[in-house]
């Protein structure tokens, strides 16, 4: 009986593809965000912005109102767009700037399953507030994984529910100046801008201060060997003066709120209810953070990791979890606790700043209420606990395992590093300038920007990218590709020194998976604290276009850290009328 109450009560059909429009209104206005108002982009009135949900094979078409003061785009963060690179979102490559008081259309198709969202990607104003979640139902005819946690056809069933009831969670960070405002004080200061001042659950959260002795006392050895004989700010980040690199500084233009002025303020916390009757709930982990890499975990919860970046995987059983930024983590999360309020934690997990914020998962008709739940994680994104598992992205397994080529026709060497400021950055040979987006798009004109900021590639050919840290103190660089997703094949300390992966893997063969690699859109570099390091990714040009790859730290984007990916050249595809009229309509 209990069984067949689950069905009951659970159960959700699936739907057939449809056309499907979604129209979005930007505007520019004063919104409270973790107790402070400010100006930020509201999407349809809201922040963050509603949610897409669609099903796979769904034809949509994305319509935008910029009734902001200022020119903007709008990406589909993982979305292929296989076939349709003009609906890619990205200024300078794939569409000139939607121009205040004007619209336009994006087409594209849901060809793909998971989780996903759509966000600002002109200058910096994905830090201003425009970003929503992006769900896409599989299809009946893709194979789950559910059944490798458990051979139980009734447990199976309520995996297969809780997924197609899934909800969105949105992590990020938060600062209380805008986009523009950080850019301008990074240019007249000199100084990489890399602190936050909240982290915010679907936009809630608070701003939380500790006092001098409490920051000294949670200060990590790492951090301490970082800061050598200098102390945390206020708002627990780096001060100015700290992994800046040896270039000119002038502190005096650098504004409140920025490295210092912690004041404390109190906003909506996020709650999550929980039916009991339904074993299992289904959430999808996704960083809009512009700054910081989250560390995510729920009190006294394990969590079983089923798909990353709208993929599925061999789930891995795990209490917390790393996120960078654009990342997104499916998960499951068992409902087997004592009734009551369980505690979410999403802390720091960069180095340069301690901050954290908190949400509840909320057992319905629970009469023990406000519990102090036991934590997984510290304050500083350390084990709480010896039995504290965190996920091994290096390790995951796709589902079904998929091995890339060994037929590899080019392999390009991308060097991150500081290009003549501490705010400036490279990726590649050169630094793409933020002003390079008003360009005419590549899409209609392959030689509208520097030959050093851009890679071409012949159609239907595999492709290395060897992504090369080449200083210390470097933080992980999530790495994002648009278009087609890539397999992450290896990583490691040092310097790359091989002229290719098949040339290293016959020196240093524990160092890469040809075999079963991880498939995502956006994979980090390791953390380079004491020297350099490297990540090797390979895909398969199957999308004629140009598209962009990038860090997904909004400054370092900012600062240049980009390349265009001109795919297909052989093959380029012939942009349709209404899209070379700067419309889509």
């Amino acid at each position: 009986m209990g069984s067949l109450l689950f069905l009951l009560l659970c159960f959700t059909e699936w739907a057939s593809p449809a056309t499907v429009y979604f129209a979005v209104n930007l505007t520019w206005a004063n919104h409270t965000v973790a107790g402070v108002q400010r100006e930020i982009i509201l999407t349809n009135g809201q922040y963050p912005g509603p949610e897409l949900r669609l099903n796979q094979g769904d034809d949509v078409y994305f319509d935008v109102y910029n009734g902001c003061p200022f020119n903007a785009t709008v990406h589909f963060h993982g979305i292929e767009q296989i076939g349709t690179p003009w609906s890619d979102g990205v200024p300078g490559m794939s569409q000139t700037p939607i121009e205040s008081y004007n619209d336009f259309r994006y087409h594209w198709k849901a060809d793909q399953y998971g989780a996903y969202f759509y966000h600002a990607h002109h200058r910096g104003q994905l830090e201003d507030g425009l970003y929503g979640p992006i769900y896409i139902t599989p299809s009946s005819t893709v194979i789950k994984p559910f059944s490798l946690i458990t051979s139980d056809n009734v447990e199976v069933q309520a995996m297969i529910d809780a997924e197609e009831n899934t909800s969105p969670l949105l992590l990020s960070d938060w600062r209380l100046l805008t986009s523009e405002q950080i850019w301008d004080a990074e240019e007249a200061s000199g100084v990489d801008a890399f602190c936050a001042n909240a982290l915010l659950i679907n936009g809630k959260g608070s701003m939380t201060c500790f006092s001098q002795d409490e920051i000294n006392g949670l200060t990590t050895p790492a951090q301490k060997g970082a800061l050598g004989n200098e102390t945390l700010t206020d708002i627990a980040c780096f001060p100015p003066t700290v992994a800046q690199g040896d270039f000119p500084h002038n502190p005096s233009a650098l504004l409140p709120t920025m490295f210092y002025g912690c004041t404390p303020s109190q906003g909506p916390q996020q709650v999550i209810d929980v039916d009991p009757d339904c074993p299992y709930i289904s959430l999808d982990l996704t960083s809009a953070a512009g700054l910081l890499h989250l560390t995510f975990s729920i009190d006294e919860h394990f969590m079983w990791v089923y798909a990353i970046d709208g993929h599925y995987i061999e789930p891995v059983e795990v209490n917390a979890i790393n996120i960078p930024n654009g990342n997104r983590y499916s998960v499951l999360v068992p409902v087997n606790q004592t009734p009551g309020d369980y505690t979410i934690r999403m802390v720091s997990g960069s180095n340069q700043q301690i901050l954290n914020t908190t949400a509840i998962l909320h057992y319905e008709d629970s009469d023990q209420l406000k519990r102090t739940s036991n934590s997984w994680i510290t304050l500083t994104g350390g084990n709480a606990t010896v039995d504290t598992v965190f996920l091994d992205d290096t390790s995951v397994v796709p589902y079904p395992a998929i091995a890339p080529s060994t037929n590899v026709a080019a392999t390009y060497f991308l060097t991150i590093s500081h290009f003549g400021a501490s705010y400036r950055w490279t990726l590649g040979n050169s630094s793409f300038d933020l002003e390079l987006e008003e360009s005419q798009p590549l899409l209609f004109n392959q030689t509208t920007i520097p030959s050093d900021l851009i890679i071409r590639t012949d159609n239907n050919t595999w492709v290395d990218l060897i992504i090369q840290v080449d200083s210390p103190a470097q933080p992980a660089h999530p790495i994002h590709k648009h278009s087609n997703k890539h397999f992450a094949i290896g990583q490691g300390l040092g310097t790359f020194t091989w002229s290719s992966v098949a040339e290293a893997v016959q020196s240093i063969p524990g160092s890469f998976n040809l075999v079963n690699p991880p498939i995502k859109d956006t994979t980090a570099t390791p953390v380079a604290d004491s020297g350099p390091g490297w990540l090797a990714i390979r895909y398969q040009v199957v999308n004629p276009g140009a598209f962009l790859i990038h860090c997904h730290i909004q400054v370092h984007q900012s600062g240049g850290m980009s390349l265009a990916l001109l795919d297909g050249v052989d093959a380029w595809p012939t942009v349709p009328s209404n899209y070379l009229n700067d419309s889509g309509f």
